[in-house]
Parts: C-alpha cells; structure tokens; sequence
C-alpha cells in the first residue's frame, strides 16, 4: 500500500489553527485559575503580557529569514512572510509572564497554570503545520507521507529527490507529544513535590523530545550537524535540567499565596 499524500491546505489554515490554538489556551488557562482559585485581574494581565511578548518573539525570531531574503523587505511583509518559531514563541511567554508578574508585584507562581494551556495550545496549533509546511526527511516506517510535485515546487529548498517519497510526518509527532503531555500535567499537578513547577517540567520535556524530533525536522544545518533549534535547546536544557538537580533534595517550600488585590479607595461624595 503506498504511503499517504499528504493534503496541503491553504495558507490561511495555518492562521485559524494557530489562533485555534491561543483560544483553547486562554480557555484553559481561565478554567485551571478558576479550580485553583487564583483568577483575578492581575492573573489576567500576566497572560495577557505573557501572550503579547510570546506574539512579538515568536515573529522576531524568525523575521531575519525575510529580512535577507527580501529585495525590499517591508513591515508588512515582515508581519506576513516572516514566518514564526514555536520556540522563541516560548521564550518570549515565559519572559513577559516574568516580566507582568515584577511589574504588577504578583509573587505567586504561575507556572502550574499556565503548562497545560501552553501544551494544548501548542498541540492544536501543529495542525496547522502539518497541512501547510514540509513533513520532514525520509523514512522508511509506513506511517510516512508523500508530497506531489506541484507541491514541491511551491516550498522554497525542497529537494527534489524527496518528491514522492515517504517523509517523516514530524509535526504529527509533536501532535502526539503535546496531547501526552497535558495528560501527564494534569497528573502531575496532584503532586505536592511539583507544586510551582510544571511549566519547567513542561519545558525541560521538550526541550529534549524537540531536539531528537530536529534530527528528523529538515530543517538547515547550521553547526556540527545540528539546526539552530538544536543549539538554542542544548543550554536551555542544561539550565533546566541543572535546576531540578539542584532543587532535589531540598525540603519542600510553601508556595506563596497570590498578593491580595489593591483595595480600591472610594471617594468622599
């Protein structure tokens, strides 16, 4: 049996899975305040920095693409083919999320709300690049799936002699891995131990699981035989990874409650 075509979708399916995605997110992220009884306006404010900054980040991490590429490189078409990075999408939400939380004064940890959120939003969102952007690189298992010429032609780089041959379908891999992880985060949110602690039990998980899945991505070698993303992840594991080797061990810690809200003064009539 041959292996599937896969379907490309119009453009614009990109844009609806990935707002898909910040939908389902938000929507979770509201139901897992609400449970722990910590959704207020400030915890409001935070997401909405830490999207904002995730938005912005995501586009400038990759916006250097268009930039080269571009004979008169425009904001617009910065805003439109620039393309985004998961990656720096996170880094830049986990920035602002700190970043809200020092200006407002918000002490508590957020983190446990905000892991499965990330990981079902990002896990959505793949979708859309599974309809719309190259699989990955060859394979012999026979899940693989198969890009027709005429589709080929329209992604810039595709080597020809992968036309027709089964790839790597990598972004359902990283389908599979984001619904298994918000499985496990919800677990695990019942664990004392982890308490304030998900979102870098989140990250620390793909960081790994993303640098494997790069071996089979496509995407350009940079160094060593390794794509950027691959060089982004090595030390932002190793500082993740060193965090939790040095937290074992110790006692655990009481999570500070969230900051009562600023009162507001009424005014004497």
């Amino acid at each position: 049996m041959p292996p599937p075509a896969l379907a490309f979708a119009p453009f614009g399916v990109h844009g609806a899975f990935v707002a898909l995605g910040v939908a389902a997110a938000v929507l979770v992220f509201v139901l897992e305040a609400r449970r722990r009884r910590t959704l207020d306006d400030r915890l409001v404010i935070i997401l909405t920095g830490s999207l904002l900054c995730g938005a912005l980040a995501a586009k400038l991490s990759t916006a250097w693409r268009y930039l080269a590429a571009a004979p008169d490189p425009t904001l617009l078409g910065t805003l439109v083919y620039g393309g985004k990075s998961v990656l720096g999408g996170l880094a830049g939400a986990y920035f602002g999320a700190h970043l809200t939380k020092r200006l407002i004064g918000y002490r508590a940890p957020t983190g446990d709300v905000f892991a499965p959120a990330v990981a079902l939003g990002i896990g959505l969102g793949r979708f859309g690049c599974l309809l719309t952007e190259p699989p990955g690189t060859p394979t012999g298992f026979s899940w693989g799936v198969t890009v027709g010429a005429a589709r080929a032609a329209e992604i810039p780089g595709f080597p020809p002699a992968w036309i027709g041959v089964p790839l790597h379908p990598s972004f359902a891999y990283e389908i599979v891995f984001h619904l298994a992880m918000l499985a496990l985060l919800l677990r695990l949110r019942r664990r004392p131990d982890l308490r304030g602690e998900l979102f870098k039990v989140y990250l620390l998980a793909y960081a790994v699981f993303r640098f494997l899945i790069e071996f089979v991505r496509g995407n350009e070698v940079v160094w060593a035989g390794l794509t950027r993303s691959q060089l982004f992840l090595i030390p932002s594991a190793l500082l993740l990874a060193g965090y939790f080797l040095r937290r074992s061990g110790r006692p655990l810690h009481a999570i500070p409650p969230p900051p009562p809200a600023p009162a507001m003064s009424a005014e004497a009539p």
